[in-house]
C-alpha cells in the first residue's frame, strides 16, 4: 500500500516535470531558455519515473537496465545541450539582451579571425606569395 502511494507520487511528479519541459519548449522565447527547459526537468522527470518502476518491479534485471538508461541520459543530455547551445551562439540564434555576461564572445571572435585568415591564405594565388 505504501509502495503504491510512493509510486503514484513519483509518477505524478515525473509527469509534471516532463509536462513543464514540454511547455517550456513551446513558451520560452529564445534558444538558451528552451535548452534549459528541455534538459533539466526532463532528466529529473525520467529519474522519478524510473524510481517508480523500480519500486513496483524490485528485480535486478529491470533495475540495472533502468540504471543504465538514467546514467546514459545524465551523460549525454548535458553534452548535447552544450553543443546545441554553442552552435546556436555561433549562428546568432540567441537574444544578447538576455545574457548576463558573455564569456564566449572573445573565444568566438578569435576563432572567426583565425578561420578568416585561413580562408584568405587559401585564396591568395601562389605567384603573389613569392
Amino acid at each position: 500500500m505504501i509502495a503504491d502511494i510512493v509510486t503514484l507520487v513519483f509518477i505524478c511528479a515525473g509527469a509534471a516535470l516532463s509536462l513543464a519541459a514540454a511547455i517550456g519548449l513551446v513558451r520560452f522565447p529564445d534558444l538558451m531558455s528552451r535548452l534549459h527547459a528541455a534538459s533539466k526537468p526532463q532528466i529529473l522527470g525520467l529519474i522519478l519515473m524510473m524510481f517508480a518502476i523500480a519500486i513496483q518491479i524490485p528485480h535486478w534485471g529491470p533495475i540495472t537496465t533502468m540504471f543504465l538508461v538514467v546514467t546514459f541520459q545524465m551523460m549525454t543530455t548535458p553534452v548535447g545541450t552544450h553543443m546545441v547551445g554553442r552552435a546556436g551562439y555561433r549562428t546568432k540564434r540567441l537574444r544578447r539582451s538576455m545574457l548576463y555576461r558573455d564569456e564566449l564572445a572573445d573565444a568566438v571572435a578569435r576563432a572567426e579571425a583565425r578561420d578568416s585568415a585561413q580562408r584568405t591564405a587559401r585564396t591568395v594565388p601562389k605567384d603573389s606569395q613569392t
